[in-house]
């Protein structure tokens, strides 16, 4: 269904906007870098949490739910619905240290961590390895959704639909930095979920007589558990034990990463301070896993009646590129079905969810490249304009190969599954690294490679041997490799020296009995590393708070579930788990210290 000129109308005024936001916001991104990359770091946390969840809601999104929802059902969603708990460690221990470690980017880090040549290597060779490899393959996957999004609603070719769309987005991110992103986020989300909202009410009503009715097709009867059943052991261990067992605190993912990174890290460094760093990051969880997941659930469960299988999405579909023929194609292939007016709404609003994830990880892999490469290694005295001119350069160059790598992958899951076996193992490393003075560069090189290594290892042998084992057996194996791997480095190396190990433990003040090493050698020196207020230790209280908002979002997340399922009594159960845990939650969070 191609789109009329209402439709036409809405997605072009849209773009205005889109462009008019980018032009305001250049104003003050040319002034320096601490403006281009990080907005001034005085941003309120209601506008970086938002900007947060509109990063990690892309196009592709949807699609990559709607894939799972109808090979795996609803419970299959616990593949990332795990990540939560990475999330609340973030919120609540995380958070402020990244605040207050005041550096420019996450891979700063390393070299007020770390020492030597070794910590210097480690810190370019990531900002390449993550700027511009794993950045590349992100765009590119989001791309993916754009393709099938485009190709369904109107027509167009890979080609034109990359080109026009990264034209825009590389054009007003280029233009204003973050600070003109953070706006254009706040924008697009709110027509995002308007959008997504909105279209699950119209199809619902256009295909079946309600909600009722569609969950008690036969297609979908058996699709609707949220937590996958005991009885069923394969799917019980793999898409719930496997997650919230190994996979959240030991896969390092973007945006999900353990102990924060990424361009997650790039909002709370651009706080005004810890509490409004935490309370961003705390707000994004919300959104993220309770609140923007069903939705996209429902129009999945639905397609399984329009579209029982890939051979009904080829047959409605014929003049699309059969490679991109895959199950996550069937949620445009449902949006396509909208009444005119609000299917432009529709398009814009997916167009956004594109753009405010390509932008974001557009500025945030130019900052790495430029802050962390360039900077460091090629022009130590760059001039502030000329760290910007080179951050928009980059910006343009990422795009560029990420279109290229785009036209190579088939579907959302497949680009979700590559980069949690590349990333398997390594999550361990970026959780202890601020309260385990042992960790040193060499523990980070040999996790971040090893991984790597073990991921390439498995696409061969399909190739070559024809063995695929299951994505739970590759992320188990994958992180046990791992992780013996770069424990062993870990205790052959040498740490960091004295004097780095003291510096950081000064400036980020993490406290705890993995530092007491430490500690007591700077004591018996003379040198005292922590004022009396300090003392007290106050990660045990932001790992109860986890817990308590771990509950709090859960149980909103299965409070809404149970209430469109018709559930009332386990609404109300779930709900009330929610305000419970949220008062307790509000009354230890008021316990941890924040400067």
């Amino acid at each position: 269904m191609h789109l009329n000129s209402t439709d036409w109308i809405i997605v072009i005024i849209f773009f205005i906007l889109l462009i008019a936001i980018g032009v305001w916001g250049s104003r003050s991104a040319g002034k320096g870098y601490s403006e281009f990359f990080l907005s001034g770091r005085n941003m309120p946390w209601w506008l970086l949490g938002i900007s947060m969840v509109a990063t990690t809601f892309s196009c592709d999104t949807p699609n990559l739910v709607t894939d799972i929802v109808r090979q795996n059902g609803v419970a299959g969603n616990w593949v990332w619905w795990a990540f939560l708990l990475t999330g609340m460690l973030t919120v609540f221990v995380y958070a402020k240290l990244w605040n207050r470690s005041q550096v420019l980017t996450d891979l700063e880090f390393y070299e007020i961590r770390y020492s030597g040549r070794m910590a210097a290597f480690l810190r370019g060779f990531r900002a390449i390895y993550l700027g511009a490899f794993f950045n590349i393959m992100v765009i590119a996957s989001v791309s993916i959704a754009l393709i099938k999004i485009s190709g369904v609603m109107l027509g167009w070719s890979p080609a034109t639909t990359l080109i026009i769309a990264s034209i825009i987005v590389v054009f007003y991110s280029a233009l204003g930095g973050l600070r003109s992103i953070l706006f254009t986020d706040f924008f697009q989300f709110s027509l995002a979920m308007a959008g997504a909202i909105g279209a699950a009410i119209l199809l619902v009503r256009q295909e079946t007589s309600g909600l009722a009715e569609l969950f008690a097709h036969p297609a979908v009867a058996d699709k609707l558990e949220i937590v996958p059943k005991i009885s069923n052991t394969d799917m019980f261990v793999s898409l719930l034990v496997i997650p919230l067992a190994v996979q959240w605190w030991s896969v390092w993912y973007p945006g999900a990463e353990p102990g924060g990174g990424g361009y997650i890290a790039q909002r709370m460094l651009s706080a005004k301070n810890e509490k409004n760093a935490m309370g961003a990051t705390l707000l994004f969880n919300f959104f993220h896993y309770a609140i923007r997941p069903w939705p996209w659930i429902i129009v999945g469960l639905l397609s399984l009646i329009v579209f029982p299988d890939i051979a009904s999405l080829q047959a409605a579909f014929p003049h699309m590129n059969p490679q991109y023929i895959q199950h996550d194609m069937a949620y445009p292939a449902m949006l396509q079905r909208l009444p005119h007016g609000f299917l432009g709404l529709v398009v814009a609003s997916l167009i956004a969810a594109f753009m405010s994830t390509t932008a974001s990880q557009l500025n945030w892999g130019s900052s790495y490249i430029v802050n962390d490469f360039y900077v460091r290694f090629l022009n130590p005295e760059a001039t502030q304009k000329q760290q910007v001119v080179a951050g928009r350069i980059t910006t343009v160059a990422l795009m560029f190969f990420a279109i290229l790598f785009a036209l190579v992958l088939e579907n959302a899951l497949q680009a979700f599954n590559i980069l949690l076996q590349i990333g398997a193992g390594t999550g361990m490393i970026y959780i202890l690294r601020w309260f385990w003075w042992r960790i040193n560069a060499f523990t980070e090189l040999a996790g971040m490679m090893v991984s790597f290594f073990v991921a390439i290892a498995f696409v061969l042998m399909k190739k070559f041997y024809d063995y695929d084992p299951s994505e739970t057996f590759k992320i188990v194996t994958g992180v046990g490799i791992t992780t013996v791997a770069w424990l062993t480095v870990t205790f052959l190396t040498k740490p960091a020296d004295d004097k780095t190990l003291r510096s950081f433990y000064q400036r980020i003040r993490p406290g705890g009995p993995g530092w007491k090493k430490v500690v007591d050698k700077a004591r018996s020196e003379g040198i005292e590393l922590q004022k009396a207020e300090d003392l007290k230790w106050d990660v045990p209280t932001g790992i109860l708070c986890m817990v308590f908002g771990v509950t709090a979002i859960y149980s909103t997340l299965f409070a809404i579930g149970e209430w469109l399922y018709g559930n009332l009594n386990l609404t109300l159960v779930f709900g009330s788990i929610a305000i419970v845990s949220l008062l307790l939650l509000t009354k230890f969070w008021q316990q941890l210290r924040m400067d």
